[in-house]
């Protein structure tokens, strides 16, 4: 296993131009991913199912609207490579490519009725220099170009430098998010409707923590949209 592995990175560092899922070249309009592994997506649909896994996942944690996964997220899945390469291997093709396939998708439907903002799930300035993006912002900035909808990347800030989620138990993920994020300017978020969004949603630990002070906003109404669920 580790050595299909270790193979799998050197096709990828001396051949660039290939899918990161399959590893098969790529052809002419494709990137990141070709078009087969693309297709293979485990895409959920649940923006049109209220009251979805995810949605109770988040119940009574924090307001909200409506939630959506574009796909699930399973660990032999398509998903997991291409989030991987995004977040860790500069792909930011791949976030863009994504969000503009899940807002085509959410176009048309009632799950985007009366969203103002879309809010990317900020990373500390620390460690959004030191990767060269923040890939929520890339999700988002995806999402807008296929939705119209503009996005916020300034107001929801993170003020704390915490460690990574990675093998975290579910009690360890709210500890460590907790008490991290701010708005900075309340009144611009003010009787909005944003969609908040994010790469993945495992325990909703992060999600809760950005809705929670989001909260500081005047009558403020919150949806989310991730690219994977893994429940």
């Amino acid at each position: 296993m580790k050595q299909n592995k270790l193979l799998h990175e050197l096709i990828h560092l001396f051949y660039p131009n290939v899918c990161v899922v399959c590893g098969n070249e790529l052809l002419p309009g494709e990137k990141g991913a070709c078009l087969q592994c693309l297709y293979k997506l485990p895409k959920t649909h649940n923006f049109t199912e209220p009251d979805n896994d995810a949605e109770k996942l988040m119940a009574g944690r924090i307001p909200f609207e409506r939630i959506a996964s574009y796909c699930v997220y399973t660990k032999e899945g398509t998903l997991p490579p291409l989030i991987h390469h995004l977040k860790y291997r500069h792909k930011q093709e791949i976030g863009l490519l994504l969000g503009r396939m899940f807002g085509k998708d959410l176009i048309g439907s009632e799950f985007l009725n009366s969203v103002d903002l879309i809010v990317p799930v900020p990373l500390h300035p620390k460690r959004e220099k030191r990767r060269g993006y923040n890939q929520a912002g890339i999700i988002a900035k995806g999402l807008s170009e296929a939705t119209g909808l503009p996005v916020s990347t300034n107001n929801l800030i993170r003020i704390v430098y915490n460690p990574t989620q990675t093998k975290r138990t579910k009690t360890q993920r709210w500890e460590n998010v907790k008490d991290i994020f701010k708005v900075a300017d309340p009144l611009l978020f003010e009787r909005k409707h944003l969609l908040l969004v994010d790469d993945v949603i495992t325990t909703g630990s992060t999600l809760e923590a950005c809705g929670a002070a989001l909260q500081a906003c005047k009558d403020v109404k919150i949806s989310i949209a991730t690219l994977g669920e893994v429940f």
